[in-house]
């Protein structure tokens, strides 16, 4: 009977450890290569001048509409039927560009994020729906056309360089495009990195098979090592620098509601998910009536919120970052009923302007989970600030499933690293919720449906 064959490390000789060291200088080293990353270094000057315009002009086309046209009315805030009009226009636009323009006016937000690039003639269609969505109400943020602008700009500039089109090189070019674009809105290079090799599936189910004990282990072991040297008083030595002000002190109800409040967020984040779903399978056929039937339904969850609240429906309306700044800034002016009312009926808006409308996931997911911890703050032992970072963390990691990426905006966004802990943990623990919930939505497989739509 034959021996069975070593594995492949054991029966390789011991010089030949260095050999995928030596295969990935030589692919550096190629020049096809180095062709084509200068050719990504130099697209990103260009779409980093189109995204910077197109985010001035959401913002600006954001604030005439909900700031300056109330105030020029005579009113403080925008009047409780104000998203009615609004979102009657945002849904007639979208519905009509998706059913008339190629590419239907980029893919469905229920579906995702996805690193693929976006045909360059699509394009006009993804903006033009983004700009017919986002400043006129829709709960939706801008980072997807911003990857889809960044990703078609970057293959019109290969195809103008008349640089070989290859499956690799459409990759490359959509990423380091897509990059470029989105480093606009986070400000950060590194969430941008992490964000595109999570939405890229480098790796595949593998990768996260690896990161996620990475990340419960990490976070565990932070969690000891401060425990320790509070009880001991001894320091191990750190390379952390001193802040202005201290960081929260964690203790074990933080940690025992870490656990707890990402499950029941995710939870909620899943549900919300799969109605999204089923919302665009609804407005898949007779989109222009359909899209205009959801885009009102977000409108009237804004107006019953200012009607019920007496506060502004742009807090339910509008993708949420500036309400989630003045949140975070005094939390305390948010009384409990708000809470709930902002959490249920901007949930709502979000469930219906995923399957209809056009824009990214990403920032009404940062604020109702910022909603959920600040409602939940008063727990025993938890605090605002932790239960903040726990929701937030929580449920853009539900959202999105890329649970590093999460962990990378959630840490940016907040600049506390004593909460470190908590937000690795919190992500970890709801993007495994959210996997093994029944009917929970899985990561599309790069050039999936969401890259199919993209590029239709």
């Amino acid at each position: 009977m034959a021996e069975p064959s070593p594995p492949p490390d054991a029966a390789a000789p011991a010089g030949s450890q260095p050999q995928e060291a030596d295969r990935l200088r030589d692919m550096l080293l190629a020049p096809g290569y180095l062709k084509m990353l200068a050719l990504c270094a130099l697209v990103g000057i260009p779409v980093s001048f189109a995204a910077f315009w197109f985010l001035v002009a959401l913002h600006e086309s954001e604030r005439l509409l909900w700031v300056d046209l109330p105030h020029d009315l005579g009113w403080d805030a925008p009047a409780w039927w104000w998203p009615l009009p609004l979102l009657l226009v945002a849904g007639l636009l979208v519905g009509l560009i998706a059913s008339r323009l190629p590419g239907a006016g980029g893919h469905i937000p229920a579906s995702g994020l996805h690193a693929g690039g976006t045909a360059p003639h699509t394009l006009p269609g993804v903006l033009l729906a983004a700009l017919a969505s986002l400043p006129f109400g829709a709960v939706l943020g801008p980072e997807a056309p911003l990857i889809a602008l960044g990703g078609g700009l970057a293959l019109l500039f290969r195809d103008v360089a008349r640089a070989p089109v290859t499956p690799q090189s459409t990759a490359l070019m959509g990423a380091a495009g897509a990059a470029a674009a989105i480093a606009a809105i986070f400000g950060n290079p590194l969430v941008v990195a992490v964000l595109l090799i999570e939405i890229a599936g480098v790796g595949g189910p593998r990768l996260f098979a690896v990161l996620l004990p990475a990340l419960l282990s990490s976070g565990l072991g932070a969690l000891v090592f401060t425990a320790l040297g509070r009880w001991t008083g001894l320091g191990t030595g750190s390379l952390g620098l001193k802040l202005s002000s201290a960081p929260p002190r964690l203790d074990a109800p933080d940690v025992l509601w870490s656990l707890l409040v990402a499950i029941a967020i995710a939870a909620a984040m899943r549900l919300v998910l799969g109605a999204g779903q089923r919302v665009a399978t609804f407005t898949k056929d007779a989109v222009i009536v359909r899209t205009v039937l959801c885009a009102l339904g977000a409108a009237a969850c804004a107006a019953v919120y200012a009607l019920s609240t007496g506060r502004s429906p742009a807090e339910v309306a509008t993708s949420g970052q500036a309400a989630l700044s003045a949140l975070a800034s005094d939390p305390h002016t948010w009384g409990v009923g708000a809470l709930f009312a902002v959490l249920a009926l901007k949930g709502t808006a979000y469930t219906l302007c995923l399957g209809s409308l056009r824009g990214g996931p990403i920032f009404p997911a940062v604020f109702l989970g910022a909603a959920a911890g600040v409602l939940l703050a008063p727990l025993p032992g938890l605090g605002v600030i932790p239960a903040m970072a726990i929701g937030m963390a929580a449920a853009t990691a539900a959202t999105l499933r890329l649970p590093v990426s999460s962990v990378v905006l959630v840490a940016l966004l907040l600049d506390t690293p004593g909460l470190m802990p908590l937000v690795i943990l919190a992500a970890a623990v709801a993007f495994i919720t959210a996997e093994v919930l029944p009917s929970g939505r899985r990561r599309p497989a790069d050039g999936g449906p969401e890259a199919a739509g993209a590029a239709a």
